[in-house]
């Protein structure tokens, strides 16, 4: 087994975890403007629009994340209303789809087409949760079960968030290994994929599928037990992240469908 047992609070008071969350804000500025830097002439959005989009998609992902790990946590913060406000507890859903949802309304008001600028952000965002899951590591948030494998992780620290000294799944760097592998792929595609917004969709589906396998052994709280939702079956045991992942498969899962569908309809017109 390998031994965390690094103090997640740095000597200015701040955790770990903060720096790396700034860390993958700032990534995912600096890959769009890197991108329609590469882009010269060609480039279809401007400087100022990727950060006017960072301006309004930053702080819709921060309130939608903080939003999601309250009503997931919820027979906590009812007891303890005043912490409700506040950065220490965020959810990567809550992150991904309110700055979504953030960017798709500026892009509502403005020139930019949000598909377009969706897949420009999409291996950006796959970085920065990978550099978001390294807080997490030194964090201890985010464990995984007990377990007795020879790559087991045991955290000593007693700030540490995670149970101490017991070993359990190292679910953060497992997920880093997989957004890495998304990455690549993210890279394969994005080229080759002819509508807009099909790489946004395909990051969505796939982080979704890890999302819905992951939790299995993640430590948390069943979502909707813990919305005093009774009964005995397994949707009930699920986790908050993985309940949105299938809403999400099942939404990505139509959408790409739909927009094969229309691709091929359009090739058959033109030989006609």
């Amino acid at each position: 087994m390998i031994e965390i047992g690094i103090n997640p609070v740095t000597f200015f008071g701040v955790r770990w975890y903060g720096i790396f969350v700034a860390l993958a804000i700032a990534t995912i500025v600096v890959w769009v403007a890197w991108q329609v830097k590469r882009a010269g002439k060609e480039a279809r959005i401007s400087y100022d629009t990727v950060f006017m989009a960072a301006i309004v998609g930053i702080p819709s992902g921060v309130v939608v994340s903080r939003l999601l790990h309250v009503i997931d946590l919820w027979d906590y913060y009812i007891q303890h209303p005043g912490e409700i406000v506040g950065g220490s507890g965020l959810s990567i859903y809550g992150a991904v789809l309110g700055a979504a949802l953030g960017i798709w309304a500026y892009s509502k008001f403005s020139k930019v087409r949000f598909a377009h600028l969706a897949d420009l952000i999409a291996p950006g965002l796959i970085l920065a949760q990978a550099v978001g899951r390294v807080g997490c590591t030194i964090n201890g948030c985010c464990y995984g079960k007990a377990c007795s494998l020879p790559w087991s992780v045991v955290y000593t620290h007693p700030d540490s968030l995670a149970p101490h000294g017991i070993a359990i799944h190292p679910t953060q760097p497992y997920e880093i290994i997989y957004l890495a592998l998304m990455f690549v792929a993210a890279l394969l595609l994005k080229n080759r994929l002819k509508q807009d917004g099909s790489l946004f969709l395909i990051y969505l589906g796939l982080y979704s599928v890890w999302r819905l396998g992951i939790d299995f052994i993640r430590d948390g709280t069943p979502f909707l037990r813990n919305l005093g939702i009774g009964g005995s079956c397994f949707i009930l045991d699920l986790h908050q992240a993985q309940i949105i992942a299938i809403i999400v498969l099942i939404i990505v899962t139509i959408l790409l469908i739909l927009r094969k569908w229309r691709v091929r309809t359009e090739e058959e017109k033109e030989t006609i």
